[in-house]
């Protein structure tokens, strides 16, 4: 079991950060190793940026970076929301297996027609091996700065292989961090993120590091700039979609975030052995769940949000800059999904996988390369709670896609080669193929220990669509912000 070193700390902007007293001195094969640079958005979605086909955001940063590198069509988040996918992409594991399925804590429809399952835990397990863990035993310093949402404190990053750690989430202004920091009254919490990115990125310059810059935006409250939101506000709209100006200038914050750190590794002569990876946690919110607030933003041509296993709610945008190995300005079709993460940047990085732990991702490497394909039959999902929409499981495999909704049994098959939008069911016309992908979605269920939805003795359906008190959790558990 990989630990980590609790001697001492290193102050990065001012914060008591945990990192070790005196780093070795780094052979020269590990200071070729590449640097690896995560960048995590926050229910940002699947066609929210130019490159992806927006045509009222702003984001010439991000649309660069895929000019350089592969824009991945079909990648999927493991989960319809955050701390599930969060816990995918450090454990290299379906939520399912975690035992992580819901948001932490979660919540509840007391009255629904099925008692959803908690979480196993309401945070990552330590006996979990992450990547930055795997990444840190083979030579990288590793940097986390901004949503963890993975449990309480003693759960947080420096718990998991993180030696340079700023936990912040929540709110986009007038936030707090632990470690706690003096912030400016006006610091946006993206900027402030991106500064802290940048003080690692200066003070590891000269060793391998895996930096993970988890950004609380695009998600609610819908906050940004005054000067962006006017810009916003006064210019002209598509004739479709939502196009809220305040949900626009948040994407434009994210954009800027990405030009400052493409620009510093530039600056510090890293871009050429530096991977850039940019993606989503979850697919794009058009409202919240219980329909407060405003429209945020629209996933079209995709069906419906995050919360769901429609497209909407798990196709996420995915970006990868290599230079020398990734094809400046290709795409990739291949299905990919967010627990492939971990075992591609052991991959590239020459760390070895955990050796008791199964990583139920595939590298990424040989789409990277141009090389192959994946030697993978089905991607999976397991959601069975409420949230935008009823408990439901998912496959696709190949194009085919099926979603089964735990309430009545129901079926849905669509091909998503010619119908990305899942508007025509076809389970009642391909019966032979909708029994084949139920069998295989049931068979991994098992695999991984699937928690299911049980009926509940509470169920009135006329209060099934309230949503009861937040779930209560003890103390280990609180998020500490």
């Amino acid at each position: 079991m990989i630990r980590i070193s609790r001697r001492g700390f290193l102050g990065i902007g001012g914060a008591a950060l945990l990192a070790d007293v005196a780093p070795r001195a780094l052979s020269a094969a590990e200071r070729r190793k590449p640097n690896l640079v995560f960048i995590l958005i926050d229910d940002m979605g699947w066609p929210d940026t130019g490159c992806y086909g927006h045509r009222f955001h702003e984001t010439p940063n991000i649309d660069k970076l895929a000019s350089q590198g592969m824009r991945f069509t079909d990648a999927y988040a493991a989960c319809p929301v955050c701390s599930p996918t969060r816990a995918s992409i450090m454990s290299g594991q379906y939520p399912a297996r975690v035992g992580i399925t819901d948001f932490i804590p979660g919540h509840q429809r007391p009255y629904a027609k099925l008692k959803a399952p908690l979480n196993r835990t309401q945070y990552l397990p330590l006996e979990v091996v992450t990547v930055a863990e795997s990444l840190k035993a083979a030579g990288y310093t590793c940097g986390q700065f901004g949503k963890w949402h993975l449990g309480g404190r003693e759960y947080f990053p420096d718990a998991q292989g993180f030696s340079s750690w700023l936990v912040s989430e929540g709110r986009h202004f007038n936030f707090k961090t632990v470690p706690p920091m003096e912030i400016e009254q006006d610091a946006y919490l993206s900027e402030f993120l991106t500064e802290q990115a940048e003080k690692f990125i200066d003070e590891n310059r000269g060793r391998p590091f895996f930096l993970y810059l988890a950004h609380f935006a695009v998600h609610v409250p819908i906050e940004a700039r005054q000067e962006l939101i006017k810009k916003y506000r006064e210019k002209k709209k598509p004739a479709e979609g939502v196009n809220n100006p305040v949900y626009a200038a948040m994407v434009e914050h994210v954009d800027h975030s990405v030009g400052r750190i493409t620009a510093r590794l530039d600056e510090l002569g890293l871009a050429n052995n530096t991977i850039v990876i940019f993606t989503s946690d979850n697919g794009g919110l058009r409202q919240r769940y219980d329909l407060q607030g405003p429209l945020v933003s629209s996933n079209a041509p995709l069906r419906d949000e995050k919360g769901t296993l429609y497209e909407g709610g798990i196709r996420e945008p995915l970006i990868v800059r290599w230079p020398g190995t990734v094809e400046p300005g290709s795409t990739c079709s291949v299905p990919t999904s967010s627990v492939d993460f971990y075992p591609t940047l052991v991959d590239i990085a020459g760390a070895m996988p955990p050796a008791n732990q199964v990583l139920d991702g595939v590298s990424l490497r040989p789409l990277l390369e141009q090389r192959g394909s994946l030697n993978r039959d089905a991607i999976y999902w397991h959601y069975p709670h409420y949230h935008h929409s009823t408990p439901a499981g998912a496959v696709r495999a190949g194009n085919w896609k099926l979603l089964e909704f735990f309430e009545d049994g129901r079926l849905e098959l669509y091909n998503l080669a010619e119908d990305i939008s899942e508007s025509r069911n076809l389970a009642a016309a391909r019966p032979e193929k909708a029994a084949e992908l139920r069998e295989m979605l049931a068979a991994w269920r098992q695999q991984v220990n699937a928690a299911m939805p049980e009926p509940n003795p509470d169920y009135d359906p006329a209060h099934a669509h309230e949503w009861g008190p937040p779930i209560s959790h003890g103390s280990a558990d609180r998020k500490g912000i």
